[in-house]
């Protein structure tokens, strides 16, 4: 038996497996007698011993045996068969709600039996209810099992038991063949990696004396063998990537200085030292004859859009146009407000398109774009459309990444695909990613922090409040409203209906008029047309509106240097990256800011862990580390939808340790692109695709 064929056999080889059965494998992701073997059990169950009845505790689960001494029927708001077990160390209640008339006779009086369950309190001390059982003779030595018992994950239809017997038959397979060892011998010595057919076949039975917590943990070292190829194989599709999209080159822009000096110039203030460093590194990249491909990530308010200015005005000295692209219209509005302002005085043509552009307007703006007379293109997702043609497309400036399908993001990229040549990539966020995430979700790209903020940035102070004490926070509001201040008030619903969230929020604001009628109060949210959003946002900037009420949508990109407060309802229902976001909101001018957390009790012990890490600190990556924590990778990046990050064995946040090893393994397999291959085909297969971004 051959690694090809365990990879390439089909779960139908086994005895049983018919069509029917195939399709609910499937749904579990096995289609091979390799995949059956890479589904690991959760847990495990010790069937390995009898457990004397009179040692028995509540929450114990085992194995018992002896006489049934009662079997009667009992009445009560449920019926069900109660059964009195006997031996020689005490008694316990065996109780079936579900039973028939056949299954009473077997459980009669006097008979011996076999059963696993779970031991809790009961109405008569202490019971099983619905115990896996048998009848035993006494005659026959009847043996235990020899190993513990996995439970697998699991579909409707498939019950544990065919499961097992399904294993059962694939580790046959592999006791006559072997799945091929893709790591060479000397890693594996050097990184006390135990041969993958051991590792396999201990994690489908483990022995009885194997310790179960650190199975349960996922930190036994052949649970970490498997988990070390899954990263590998992630890590090595991401290399690959990189690769590939190296090879197929891209324009060289060429800095000369003639824009980028006068726009430094005209800058009312100067870079921070972070600014300068990454704009460096950017300028580097872009000059190589093969696609940047650079990650930039900068907390709320570190000036990230300055940095890609810069970006943008190497593409254009370099003879190319360059394409930023934002998720949302407030915040391509925004960026199309900064390049124009700073771009147009140097005398170039800024093109804007947007969902909401129309008509004659529409067809001018997708004129200037592919006749090359606009040299930067701001918009939002629209800059994916078909009819979007672009004269020499040269950079791609991508915000906020993370809330872009991986294939959008791939279009846009290929509108710039010219000649086997593609575009350079800028990637920008303001959620700080933590480095467990950048190493394994981002390999295949170049990161760079802007880790300082602009001079004359102030703290903000973070206060959780319960919402009984709401009319002390009106009364704040009244505070800074009357030192000539602005506040945010922003309402979020456990509902994911924006109809709902709406509806809170108009009603939230309502009853702020009721209550602060000498404010001038503003109502924001995803509902309203965009023009009606930007002229409510103008309005605020120009400081007209005194309070504004909104739903998550000002999460990000809000610029309101003079907005000192911000408010927060229901801050528990919000990832901490998401309440980082909002907080950054505030805080961008001189003058001491606060944001109020002001939740509903009775809070989860995970929303009194999150609320406390904001109050702790406004550091991007500490709040991040403790997110990923607390939400997992998928919910983190935002990737949930695009099947990305999905692993058998590893754990992010668990394995985060082995990251290191893996680059250290990936960059030396990297160099054999045939194993790289086979490792990436083992443990990606159909997946492997997902990556491109």
């Amino acid at each position: 038996m051959n690694e090809r064929s365990l990879a390439q056999l089909p779960v139908t080889e086994l005895k049983g497996v018919g069509a029917a059965l195939q399709q609910k494998l499937e749904k579990l992701d096995i289609y091979t007698l390799q995949d059956l073997l890479f589904h690991l059990p959760l847990r495990y169950q010790d069937r390995t011993r009898i457990m004397p009845i009179g040692g028995l505790r509540p929450g114990d689960e085992g194995v018992i045996e002896g006489e049934v001494r009662a079997a009667d029927i009992a009445m009560g708001r449920r019926r069900s068969l109660v059964c009195r077990l006997q031996d020689g160390s005490g008694t316990i209640t065996l109780r079936f709600f579900h039973f028939s008339a056949a299954q009473k006779n077997n459980l009669k009086t006097g008979t011996r039996i076999r059963c696993f369950g779970e031991v809790r309190t009961g109405a008569s001390g202490l019971e099983i209810y619905h115990p896996e059982y048998r009848r035993v003779d006494d005659s026959v030595i009847t043996p235990v099992e020899a190993s513990l018992t996995p439970i697998y994950p699991t579909t409707e239809g498939l019950n544990q038991a065919r499961l097992r017997t399904l294993t059962d038959g694939a580790l046959e397979y592999l006791a006559n063949g072997s799945l091929t060892e893709l790591i060479p011998e000397n890693l594996r010595q050097q990184w006390r990696l135990p041969p993958l057919n051991d590792a396999v076949n201990y994690l489908h039975r483990p022995p009885v004396d194997a310790d179960q917590a650190q199975l349960l943990d996922g930190y036994h070292p052949a649970q970490r063998r498997l988990a070390f190829e899954e990263l590998l194989a992630h890590h090595l599709s991401l290399l690959k990537l990189r690769q590939r999209a190296r090879q197929s080159g891209a324009p060289t822009l060429v800095a000369d200085g003639r824009y980028r000096n006068r726009f430094m110039q005209l800058l009312p203030f100067p870079l921070t030292g972070a600014q300068q460093r990454v704009s460096e590194e950017i300028a580097a990249d872009l000059s190589q004859p093969y696609p940047m491909l650079r990650l930039v990530q900068g907390d709320v308010g570190s000036g990230k859009t300055v940095v890609a200015a810069l970006a943008t005005l190497q593409a254009v000295e370099g003879g190319y146009q360059a394409a930023v692209m934002a998720p949302t219209e407030i915040l391509a509005e925004q960026h199309f407000i900064s390049f124009s302002n700073w771009l147009e005085p140097l005398g170039l043509n800024v093109a804007w398109l947007a969902g909401k552009l129309k008509g004659k307007k529409r067809q001018a703006q997708l004129e200037v774009i592919e006749d090359g007379s606009a040299q930067v293109v701001v918009g939002t997702h629209a800059l994916f459309q078909d009819e979007v043609r672009f004269a020499n497309l040269g950079l791609v400036v991508v915000d906020e990444q993370h809330r872009f399908g991986v294939h959008q993001r791939l279009a846009l990229r290929e509108k710039g695909r010219t000649d086997h040549r593609a575009p350079h990539q800028l990637i920008m966020t303001a959620t700080p990613i933590p480095r467990t995430l950048t190493m394994s979700a981002y390999a295949d790209l170049d990161c760079s922090v802007i880790d300082e903020l602009p001079p004359g940035r102030t703290p903000v102070s973070t206060v959780v409040i319960s919402d009984q004490r709401r009319p002390e926070v009106v009364q704040r509001v009244r505070d800074a409203c009357g030192q000539g201040r602005q506040v945010y008030w922003v309402c979020t619903l456990i509902e994911e209906s924006e109809a709902l969230q709406c509806q809170a929020a108009e009603v939230t604001a309502e009853e702020l008029r009721e209550a602060l009628p000498e404010l001038r109060i503003g109502l924001i949210h995803g509902r309203m047309k965009p023009a009606e959003k930007a002229g409510i946002m103008a309005r605020y900037k120009a400081a007209e509106l005194d309070l504004l009420v909104a739903t998550t949508v000002i999460e990000v990109g809000v610029d309101v240097p003079n907005a000192s407060v911000m408010i927060i309802e229901n801050p528990e229902r919000l990832g901490l990256a998401q309440l980082h976001q909002l907080r950054g909101r505030v805080g961008r001018g001189s003058v001491e800011s606060f944001c109020l957390l002001m939740y509903h009790a009775p809070l989860s012990q995970q929303g009194r862990e999150r609320l406390a890490v904001m109050r702790e600190t406004t550091d991007g990556f500490r709040i991040a580390e403790k997110d990923l924590e607390l939400r997992g990778p998928g919910e983190v990046l935002g990737t949930r939808q695009t099947g990305m990050m999905s692993f058998k064995v590893a754990d992010l946040q668990r394995d985060a340790d082995l990251l290191t090893r893996v680059k250290q393994v990936a960059s030396q397999l990297a160099a054999d692109p045939q194993l790289s291959d086979a490792i990436i085909q083992r443990w990606l297969g159909r997946d492997e695709q997902y990556a491109a971004v």
